[in-house]
């Protein structure tokens, strides 16, 4: 899902690409967007679900939409990606993983919470509409109790008794989990741990920074990222 001036078509284009390298099973490539702009032919294009958002901090609401039913006219198990990621390993178990469940990234950060990272989900389309439903019915409600919406999300499934997450080691914080920590990540360049299928760029550097060299601030400083480029076309 694309929207906005945030991110270019190069990066859905690069996650394209990835998922073709690492995917093996049939599947769909769909991108909703405002803008096609730029996408290579081989991705399905959608327009965005509609969602009448007031103004406000985005804070992700809108992937919220992806719980529509329907969905365009997507059915089944339905992978959802976040356009800044890396992959780095095999997609095919996350389609294989409790078939039919809700999954998603358990929160780094906090672990004790139950909050997931929605960088990375899987659902059946269709199956969920009562959360963009009551969403959309109390968006002022929702917004005064929670942060943002993969904390809406992750109470709302964890309150119907259907949140799951992904094996710990297949999804990877950048930012946590390969950033030496502070001194020696002015040292040491970041790591790949070795049973990653996705590293998460969350908050700042995004790929192309880490690539180059471009944290902020003591803590997420980063040197040059070799392996990215590798990966990340």
């Amino acid at each position: 899902m694309k929207w906005g001036t945030k991110y270019g078509p190069e990066y859905v284009n690069k996650l394209r690409g990835m998922v073709l390298r690492n995917l093996t099973i049939p599947h769909r490539f769909v991108c909703f967007t405002e803008n096609a702009t730029g996408l290579r032919p081989d991705i399905e294009v959608k327009p965005l679900p509609e969602m009448n958002l007031p103004p406000g901090k985005e804070r992700g609401w809108r992937k919220l939409s992806t719980f529509a039913s329907p969905l365009a006219d997507l059915t089944g198990p339905t992978l959802f990606l976040d356009i800044d990621i890396v992959i780095t390993g095999g997609l095919d178990e996350f389609f294989s993983y409790l078939p039919g469940k809700f999954c998603i990234i358990h929160d780094w950060q906090k672990p004790w919470r139950i909050t997931g990272n929605s960088s990375v989900y899987r659902f059946e389309a269709g199956a969920h509409p009562e959360i963009l439903g009551y969403f959309l019915s109390n968006i002022d409600r929702v917004k005064s109790e929670v942060r943002h919406e993969q904390a809406y999300l992750s109470r709302e499934l964890h309150r119907q008794n259907k949140l799951n997450y992904w094996p710990k080691e297949w999804c990877v914080s950048f930012k946590y989990g390969c950033i030496p920590r502070f001194p020696l990540n002015f040292i040491k360049p970041p790591r790949l741990p070795g049973t990653a299928k996705v590293i998460v760029f969350h908050g700042n550097p995004n790929p192309d920074e880490a690539i180059s060299g471009k944290g902020k601030g003591l803590r997420h400083h980063v040197l040059p990222t070799d392996w990215i480029t590798e990966h990340w076309r």
